[in-house]
């Protein structure tokens, strides 16, 4: 098993961020400012190298829309079948009488993913919609 070796090294912050730091210590329970510190950094980094268009990637896209909108469930379901080597599940939940959300889980090329997500979520008719990746690979 690799061993992963810390290395200790000094921040200077302003108070408010180190108090926003502590507070977010407590409430999520980590048992350090420096895993706390670590873990959005790493955050950030998986997120940043997810931009790259060739960089593989998993995730879910989310979409809530009102269902009876007219044509709506048919134009996602053409542009899923557009994606469909991208996209490993889709589970649909019924809000309420009239709202629908949807998740996707999928994986794959970042760009196509991003490609994927920009069309569902600009479809007329979706009130809301977002993407959520991580790296793979």
């Amino acid at each position: 098993m690799k061993k992963h070796l810390k290395t200790r090294f000094s921040v200077s912050m302003p108070q408010d961020i180190v108090d926003a730091i502590d507070s977010l210590v407590s409430r999520k329970g980590f048992p350090s400012r420096s895993q706390a510190i670590a873990e959005l950094l790493r955050s950030h980094l998986v997120s940043d190298g997810a931009e790259q268009p060739e960089t593989r990637i998993a995730g879910t896209i989310t979409l809530v829309y009102d269902h009876h909108k007219r044509n709506l469930t048919s134009t996602l379901t053409d542009i899923q079948h557009d994606y469909h080597e991208l996209i490993c599940s889709v589970l649909h939940v019924h809000v309420d009488h009239h709202v629908c959300m949807e998740v996707l889980a999928v994986r794959g090329p970042s760009g196509r993913i991003r490609e994927l997500s920009d069309r569902l979520i600009t479809t007329k008719g979706i009130q809301h919609g977002r993407l959520a990746v991580t790296r793979i690979g």
